[in-house]
């Protein structure tokens, strides 16, 4: 995968992402689609199977599969070659923020009151990455404004940093009406310009909050926080830790103290807190 172009394994990973939505709604087993694999993959995959067939397999006991390893070193995407197109490679922040603004690109360009596209200092200690955002975000074009942002606010005190030190985005920067968790189209249509974000954004490290942030950024669909936390990824140059969003800490308490954990971690990389 990593010698494909940024765009086939993009559009590869927004189509695994909508895959894993539809196969929630219908409850059926989780299969790849074979238009969901690009051309050259595919052709790869026939060739294979041919292969198989003209030789003699021996017939072996089926073993039941182990638990599914969780890889620490993420190869979704190249940092280097994200790009949306040679007519932005040279925007700075505030004009790809300008053109977030004028993204027509899904249906929640339609219901949006504004874009939240981020905000903080670049190249920080901290960056932040959420899913998308509520209806107080939308309603001020600011992230984590409302209760959530309330705590994330705390967290960040907690890890002797201020809101001022960080950057804080989201995967998404609409809101899906309902505060809805974005489906695969919204991340489709907004993940290039977080690539890019991250690009000229410039971190020493991220914290991913929640899950939509985690299969967006690990270019997976099946990812869950519980297998992803309590250790330091390593997303390319940057190190990157995953942990509960801020508003699943207030809908349930004991996800509190893993969070803290987790937080620990990135104060431990950075030397922060004494």
């Amino acid at each position: 995968m990593k010698d494909l172009p940024f765009e086939v394994q993009l559009n590869n990973a927004v189509a695994a992402l909508r895959h894993l939505l539809e196969v929630q709604k219908t409850q059926t087993p989780l299969l790849i689609r074979p238009a969901a694999v690009n051309r050259p993959l595919r052709q790869q995959v026939q060739k294979g199977a041919a292969a198989g067939r003209q030789a003699a397999a021996p017939v072996r006991q089926a073993v039941a599969p182990g638990p599914r390893p969780v890889q620490n070193e993420i190869q979704a995407f190249n940092l280097a070659s994200l790009s949306l197109g040679d007519r932005w490679n040279n925007l700075d922040l505030g004009e790809l923020e300008k053109e977030v603004a004028k993204c027509q690109a899904c249906e929640l360009a339609g219901t949006r009151t504004n874009t939240v596209f981020g905000e903080g200092k670049i190249k920080p200690k901290v960056m932040f990455i959420g899913e998308g955002p509520g209806g107080e975000e939308d309603k001020e074009g600011r992230p984590f404004v409302g209760p959530a942002g309330q705590l994330l606010d705390k967290m960040i005190g907690a890890m002797t940093l201020s809101r001022q030190e960080c950057y804080i985005a989201n995967v998404v920067k609409c809101r899906p009406p309902g505060n809805k968790t974005p489906d695969a189209a919204h991340m489709e249509a907004c993940l290039p310009y977080l690539m890019a974000q991250i690009k000229r954004v410039q971190p020493e490290f991220i914290v991913l909050l929640g899950a939509v942030a985690a299969k967006a950024m690990f270019n997976r669909p099946d990812a869950v926080v519980g297998r992803l936390r309590a250790k330091v990824h390593q997303w390319h140059d940057i190190p990157l830790v995953v942990t509960y969003h801020p508003a699943a800490l207030l809908r349930e308490q004991g996800y509190k103290r893993p969070a803290w954990e987790d937080l620990k971690l990135v104060m431990a990389r950075l030397n922060l807190g004494g």
